[in-house]
């Protein structure tokens, strides 16, 4: 069955079927090719798109910046002391005043019911650049560069490590439900993610086949991996928490020996960037020939460029 996605947001991958998913990144691969190839798009001529930064951003900025001029948009950049977003405005009539003059907006921020509310009150679609609860593009990127490098997705084993409930590892999660993969959070048991989200995510990988685990023996939980995950250990906001956060997940720190411990040269490293090298991921480790992570922030262009034209284009 034919999948068309016009007019739909994109604030979440629970809203998206396995096949919609997967549409998307086939659609990223041919625009990627057709990027390469020096072919500049026409799908989204005559878009006018808003970027509401809350937080800033060098790859979703970007990404959605240069998406939006190979395809023929105007992108506009709404910094946070740019617009009365939050301030003297509500979301809900902010909403309605963009939506009259945007064919779609991206939304990067703290809340997600700022995100969920764009979409509810401006008339078009609406785009997560990141909240605090999910990073739906990234994993996107993520699941592309998985599939450039093993040719699939379904029954990849991937393991995360670190702090086990921001918007990476939900995000991470929930994906790898959709798409039938053999999911694994690594981290201390205080940080694992909330359960009715795990409950959600079991729910769906009963349907597709996926797995999801979550295990505090990192050593354990990377035997066999093909790719290993990371993030930041103290995302924006609590950067007030990094000593603590060093003190509880120095384990799970991606190294040599982590590397060593899936028993496969062929592993992969990912991480969404940026890193903070000596923490999360040792340099060694960051710069292998195993590190993936400047494809993965490429794929970030293509796929979010395909969201765009999956749900906006001519």
């Amino acid at each position: 069955m034919p999948v068309n996605l016009k007019g739909r947001s994109f604030l979440t991958l629970k809203d998206f079927s396995s096949e919609e998913i997967g549409y998307l990144l086939q659609l990223s691969a041919d625009l990627k090719v057709k990027k390469r190839m020096g072919i500049k798009g026409n799908s989204l001529e005559g878009k006018n798109v808003a970027l509401i930064f809350e937080k800033p951003s060098t790859r979703t900025r970007c990404a959605f910046t240069v998406a939006c001029v190979d395809e023929g948009a105007h992108p506009e950049y709404l910094g946070k002391n740019d617009i009365q977003l939050g301030h003297k405005e509500d979301v809900k009539d902010t909403a309605r005043v963009l939506g009259r003059m945007f064919d779609g907006i991206e939304f990067r921020g703290f809340k997600q019911s700022v995100v969920e509310e764009l979409a509810c009150f401006s008339g078009v679609p609406v785009w997560n650049g990141l909240t605090d609860t999910y990073h739906p593009t990234q994993i996107l990127a993520d699941f592309l560069t998985i599939q450039e490098n093993f040719g699939r997705l379904k029954g990849i084993r991937l393991v995360y490590c670190g702090d086990g409930r921001n918007n990476m590892a939900n995000s991470l999660m929930i994906g790898s439900a959709k798409m039938g993969l053999h999911f694994v959070i690594a981290a201390p048991k205080s940080l694992w993610p909330e359960s009715e989200l795990v409950e959600t995510c079991k729910a769906i990988a009963k349907e597709t086949g996926a797995t999801i685990e979550f295990m505090e023996d990192a050593l354990a939980a990377v035997k066999n991996a093909d790719a290993i995950y990371t993030d930041v250990w103290a995302s924006m906001g609590e950067e007030d928490k990094m000593a603590e956060r060093v003190a509880l997940l120095s384990p799970y720190q991606v190294n040599a020996k982590l590397m060593a411990a899936t028993g496969k040269d062929e592993t992969i490293f990912l991480h969404c960037l940026p890193a903070v090298k000596g923490k999360e991921v040792t340099e060694d480790v960051f710069e292998s020939r195993n590190s993936k992570v400047f494809d993965e922030a490429e794929n970030r262009l293509h796929t979010i460029k395909a969201v765009m034209v999956a749900t906006l284009g001519n």
